[in-house]
């Protein structure tokens, strides 16, 4: 069988696909001819010479607008055969057509450069839909398998009608995060022209398909009768283990990527994954998760196996960053995937999702190993906040981990959320009074409400908090189905807003966008040397420049104050007790090394030999990390005049 598999626009396009990296390599095994074709790159260079597209238009459907859907809503047009008189209202007119969403995307924080570019943007959609099924059917392959996930099902769902149209004979398939659980059985419900829908793990279902048979067989599988009636297939509820998910291949996409004009708009990077699952998640779902979707178990990779992996791909395809999506890092992998690869001479640059309690050995580790970025998924600075969300971490641990991991050299990626039923005006007060103390760490790319999503405690438990009343407003703007469909087929959903709003919410925003702004300038650094800690201090809020600690009991408290303690625990160990603790804390504070939760203390100075190699990397990004010093411009090199030969950077 000869079988193409289409990654639809708005898909990266600085990874290949990994769901169909791994596909490609399942149906070759079975004997098939497969062609994966990279159209989310086909696009890019059509709209680049068509419609002037460059890499921030691109992004801003394929990431920045991915809540408010507009980049399903821009291939909408492509899927229905809209014209300019079809987008002031619905097709049954009840204004959720294009008036009724510019005012949505504007509310939502929209430009009108933006509005004007989506607008603009699925005016040209069709035309690329027909020239890209004009060459799907000029030799049709005898299936066309789409992966969907995220703003990828208008623009797969648009292509596949269309070549249904053309070539009645082809066979369409659907699979990716987009048709888990329900979601995949309304799509094909909904729309007649997919013949099959894979959900949940495709290793075993699509083989399965690909061998024909008896359909009613393949574990979730939506298929049609012979009346052309839909069925979907139960789930299967047992995980595929880890010797079954398979090695993604990835031939043809950097070449494809080569030759495309997004080679000078983003630097190419290998996608892998090494487990499937969450274990935290299956002891205590992230109320607002619905990541993991259908299967939450745990499930990764023996080490050696994931390893040889890595390390195959880097040397096949030339490349040195590595993107692991795994939802979180096996802490297996420390004594084995981690050390092997410190002890390697590779230098690989890794991004891995993390818990954030980990220790500063282990930061330690995953700087030696290559990581040049995290994701601690720290979401809030609040303890009590965090209980909410059922994280497992204190406030003081979350900053730690950004303190530990600047001090490994690691650059950690995150988000604020707020919006948590319960959580309190003063949960957030402390934190904004405290965040100018934080300036020198990695700051959050920004501060948003949480969305409620399928799959999560808050969508399947109404008990903790969200009533929800509806698919989110994208979807009705984008498909022309009942709303009882569009209930099942949506992934976000909208309910009343709960916790903090108004001018709180705004200052936090506000508060977050200086950290970020200040970050590049801002250090606060140490050195513990020769019985004494001397700190560097370079934040806009702080108007000293150099602090030596040499007093015993300031040194005690300093260092004790490595892990989160709160003023009873430093008393019970400095001696002097509390009298002598508590002025030490009082001038911390005012000097800004301390941050605090409830009754934690925690100082947050980093350790000083990698602070201005971390700035260089923010400023010049994840591809810039980790290098040597005698890599990094004169210019960008740090003034060791200035500084006294205690913290001189190493």
């Amino acid at each position: 069988m000869r079988i193409v598999l289409l990654h639809m626009p708005w898909g990266a396009i600085d990874v290949p696909s990994l769901a169909l990296g791994i596909l490609h390599t399942a149906a070759a095994r079975a004997g098939h001819v497969v062609e994966v074709r990279y159209a989310n790159l086909d696009f890019v260079d059509w709209a680049a010479e068509h419609a002037g597209f460059g890499v921030d238009d691109y992004q801003y459907f394929s990431e920045k607008s991915y809540f408010q859907g507009a980049g399903d809503w821009a291939f909408a047009g492509a899927l229905y055969g809209d014209n300019d008189a079809d987008l002031d209202t619905d097709s049954a007119g009840t204004g959720t057509g294009f008036a009724s969403y510019v005012e949505y995307l504007a509310t939502n924080g929209a430009s009108e450069q933006e509005i004007a570019l989506t607008r603009a943007t699925r005016a040209i959609a069709p035309a690329f839909i027909a020239r890209l099924v004009e060459e799907l059917a000029a030799d049709p392959p005898d299936l066309v398998g789409f992966t969907t996930t995220f703003q990828q099902n208008t623009a797969s769902l648009a292509a596949a009608k269309l070549l249904k149209q053309r070539c009645p004979q082809v066979r369409t398939v659907f699979g990716g995060a987009n048709c888990d659980g329900p979601q995949g059985a309304a799509l094909h419900r909904n729309f007649p022209f997919l013949d099959y829908v894979v959900r949940g793990e495709g290793e075993a279902a699509f083989p399965a398909l690909l061998e024909g048979g008896d359909l009613s067989a393949v574990p979730g599988l939506c298929w049609r009768d012979v009346s052309g009636t839909s069925k979907a297939n139960e789930m299967t509820r047992r995980p595929l283990p880890p010797a079954a998910i398979l090695p993604p291949r990835y031939d043809g996409f950097f070449e494809r990527l080569d030759a495309s004009v997004a080679a000078g708009w983003v630097d190419p990077k290998l996608v892998v994954e090494g487990s499937r699952g969450c274990w935290w998640g299956e002891k205590h779902h992230c109320t607002f998760c619905g990541l993991n979707g259908s299967s939450m178990e745990f499930r990764s990779k023996p080490p050696a196996d994931f390893l040889a992996e890595v390390l195959a791909l880097a040397e096949r395809h030339r490349l040195l960053d590595v993107y692991v999506v795994d939802n979180i890092l096996d802490m297996g992998y420390f004594d084995t995937v981690l050390t092997s690869l410190a002890e390697l001479p590779v230098d690989l640059r890794l991004h891995f999702e993390i818990k954030a309690n980990l220790r500063r050995h282990q930061f330690q580790l995953l700087g030696d190993s290559g990581a040049a970025q995290v994701q601690p998924g720290i979401e809030s600075l609040s303890t009590r906040v965090l209980r909410i969300m059922d994280k497992g971490v204190t406030g003081c641990q979350n900053v730690r981990a950004l303190r530990d991991a600047q001090s490994a050299g690691v650059s950690v990626t995150w988000n604020y959320l707020y919006g948590f039923p319960g959580e309190q005006p003063a949960d957030y007060e402390s934190v904004i009074r405290q965040l100018p103390v934080l300036h020198h760490l990695d700051p959050p790319t920004g501060a948003g409400r949480i969305a409620v999503e399928r799959f999560s405690p808050y969508f399947d438990r109404p008990e903790l908090g969200f009533a929800i009343t509806r698919p989110a407003f994208q979807y009705r703007a984008t498909y022309r189905l009942p709303e009882s469909e569009l209930a099942e087929l949506a992934y976000v959903f909208t309910a009343p807003p709960r916790g903090i709003g108004g001018d709180l919410a705004e200052r936090l925003s506000a508060a977050v966008d200086t950290w970020l702004a200040r970050f590049p300038d801002a250090r606060l650094s140490y050195r513990d040397a020769d019985g004494r800690v001397v700190l560097v201090n370079t934040r806009p809020g702080y108007d000293w420049r150099v602090v030596e600690l040499t007093d015993p009991v300031e040194l005690a408290v300093f260092r004790l104050l490595a892990q989160p303690r709160s003023p009873a625990a430093l008393a019970a160990k400095v001696p002097g007790g509390a009298a002598a603790v508590e002025p030490v804390l009082e001038r911390f504070t005012a000097l800004g090394l301390l941050f605090h939760d409830g009754d934690s203390f925690l100082q947050v100075a980093v350790e000083s030999d990698n602070q201005v190699l971390m700035r260089m990397q923010h400023r010049h990004g994840p591809a810039a990390a980790r290098p040597r010093t005698d890599e990094v411009p004169e210019a960008a090199r740090p003034d060791t005049e200035e500084v006294p030969d205690a913290v001189t950077i190493g």
